[in-house]
């Protein structure tokens, strides 16, 4: 069971710092600088208390830095939703002589939560120089909005938007200085949002999966046609009956298991990640129980990409060689235009080896350099 821990609240942000028996003196002189600091970084909650529970042990898939301050924040979508978040600042920030720094805001995969892929790429740009946070999407892991387990195209692009307004007004960061990363399904919804907001920089997709292409047109085209799709609509409209008259809502399943034999590979990628001691969380969707059924209903009809060609600002998209999602990528960049994209593909990586460093691919130097380029 994961231990949930009240925290501390001041000005409308809940941060939990982590605990260690063994924390020096100078670390916690460190640790309590950084609470301090935090401060000045403003949620949007009319100072209102948070009403999250947020733990305060330290429950990531990876080990904690000790070259960066770890703290929790919240902040809230323009749809009044809570977000969650956790907080990355390098040890050497002091904010001396008004030192502020380039920010990253970071989600996905896709189903997973903060303590997954998505915390451990803002840690390691924290380790390079960058205030990152990685948050929980609306209605998942430690982030607010009901039902749970709901995806929005609209509502999931808003919470990036929503991570550069908390950036914006965070007295450590530049706000010309703000990039974003989007993994797996999260990439598509990171490129929607560089297409909607210019305070977006630069951005970077790793792995990524256009959410809205894969439910309307299946894997590879498979389920393309007018009729396929509205056989999906058919069984999606009666799922919203059967939900609306039990007052639940029932959920599609997270990753299988136990897998069976006859698996595709992507499959037993997925549960290598999402169902091992390398990737679980009990907060997880692809760990546990999954989406809603209903949960995707909206990427149907609302393309996520439609005006990607119109982003003016730099667009790095990472992607494995091998990995059954690279088509992904590759139609996103058909669709940038100018000279302001890079496709980065990952010899001999799947998808599932961008979620984590297992394989040691995933190109740290590469986006810390992107960042470092264009967010000045």
């Amino acid at each position: 069971m994961t231990k949930i821990g009240k925290g501390i609240t001041c000005k409308g942000i809940n941060f939990a710092q982590t605990n260690h028996s063994d924390m020096t003196i100078k670390h916690l002189i460190t640790v309590s600088a950084a609470a301090l600091t935090l401060l000045a970084c403003k949620s949007n909650t009319n100072n209102n208390m948070s009403k999250l529970n947020l733990t305060g042990e330290w429950d990531k898939t990876f080990p904690k830095s000790e070259l960066v301050n770890h703290s929790k924040v919240t902040f809230h979508n323009r749809y009044g939703i809570e977000l969650a978040a956790d907080m990355y600042v390098p040890v050497s920030f002091s904010g001396a002589k008004g030192e502020k720094l380039p920010a990253i805001a970071v989600s996905g995969p896709f189903g997973a939560v903060k303590e997954q892929s998505s915390g451990l790429y803002a840690q390691h740009m924290a380790e390079r120089g960058f205030l990152a946070i990685a948050f929980d999407p609306s209605f998942t892991g430690e982030s607010g909005g009901e039902p749970r387990r709901m995806a929005s195209p609209d509502i999931n692009t808003e919470d990036f938007l929503a991570a550069v307004d908390f950036l914006s007004t965070c007295e450590m960061v530049d706000p010309e200085r703000i990039g974003i990363i989007g993994i797996c399904g999260f990439g598509g919804m990171a490129i929607n949002a560089a297409a909607l907001d210019p305070r977006i920089k630069a951005t970077v997709t790793s792995t990524m999966y256009d959410m809205s292409k894969v439910n309307a047109e299946g894997y590879f085209a498979s389920e393309d046609t007018p009729a396929q799709r509205q056989e999906k609509r058919r069984a999606l409209a009666a799922q919203r009956t059967k939900d609306y008259a039990s007052g639940t809502y029932e959920r599609a399943g997270g990753v299988i298991d136990p897998l069976p034999e006859d698996a595709p590979w992507f499959v037993k990628d997925y549960h290598a990640y999402y169902k091992t001691p390398r990737g679980y969380h009990s907060r997880s969707g692809n760990s546990t129980d999954g989406w809603n059924v209903t949960g995707c209903q909206s990427f149907l009809n609302q393309p996520l990409l439609a005006w990607a060609g119109e982003i003016e600002t730099p667009v790095l998209l990472i992607h494995g060689e091998r990995a059954h999602s690279r088509y992904f990528s590759e139609y996103a960049y058909g669709l940038l235009t100018g000279n302001n994209k890079e496709l980065l593909i990952i010899p001999g990586a799947s998808h599932v080896d961008l979620y984590d460093d297992l394989a040691g691919v995933i190109p740290y130097e590469k986006i810390e350099q992107f960042f470092r380029s264009n967010l000045k």
